[in-house]
């Protein structure tokens, strides 16, 4: 239930908003949050992992998503698949 909790306002934001609470969560991260939380909650925004990776993009480039994958998942699989269905989704 809480994996979900606030997913019925954030449909209600515009494309702008999203994007703007996505970049907040990105200076977030640069700042210490978990790299998990920030995929989790841009996803939550953005309705999708491909979403949210489209909104990443736009404050993170290619090569610093790579290493975020590369660097923060380490030998964990699952964390590894959320961050690359979230930092690296084909659009």
């Amino acid at each position: 239930m809480l994996d979900s909790i606030g997913d019925d306002v954030y449909r209600t934001w515009s494309h702008e908003q999203c994007r703007q609470e996505i970049g907040n969560l990105v200076q977030g991260f640069n700042n210490g949050l978990p790299v998990q939380i920030l995929c989790q909650l841009a996803t939550s925004i953005a309705g999708s992992p491909a979403a949210a990776c489209e909104h990443l993009s736009a404050f993170l480039t290619l090569k610093e998503r790579k290493a975020m994958v590369k660097k923060e998942s380490g030998s964990n699989k699952r964390l590894r698949a959320l961050l690359q269905s979230t930092l690296m989704a084909e659009k």
